[in-house]
């Protein structure tokens, strides 16, 4: 039996993966819901399997408040997956040293 869910954390090294094999694995194997966490973005991406083609139903970014399948029964702050504020690419100047 398939999951009734699956969440893949998307990164640089592995996001061609999970947004292509494996996706296509977990849509052959019949798992209704994937969600896409990706943490650089601050987003996460809802989709639910339809006749084995993956459907992008909800985008989630920041702080927005998250209630979407298969744990629609709740609601939660996406922005708790990410309690500090992303590393600044700037270098400090010389007087902020």
């Amino acid at each position: 039996m398939p999951p009734d869910w699956i969440c893949e954390v998307l990164s640089d090294r592995t996001e061609k993966y999970d947004k292509g094999d494996t996706r296509r694995i977990y849509a052959s194997h019949g798992v209704p819901n994937l969600w896409h966490l990706d943490p650089r973005a601050r987003m996460l991406e809802v989709f639910r399997l339809q006749e084995q083609n993956w459907l992008l139903t909800h985008t989630f970014v920041d702080s927005e408040d998250v209630c979407a399948p298969p744990f629609d029964a709740i609601t939660f702050s996406l922005g708790l997956l990410w309690p500090f504020d992303p590393p600044s690419s700037e270098t400090p100047s010389d007087e902020q040293r």
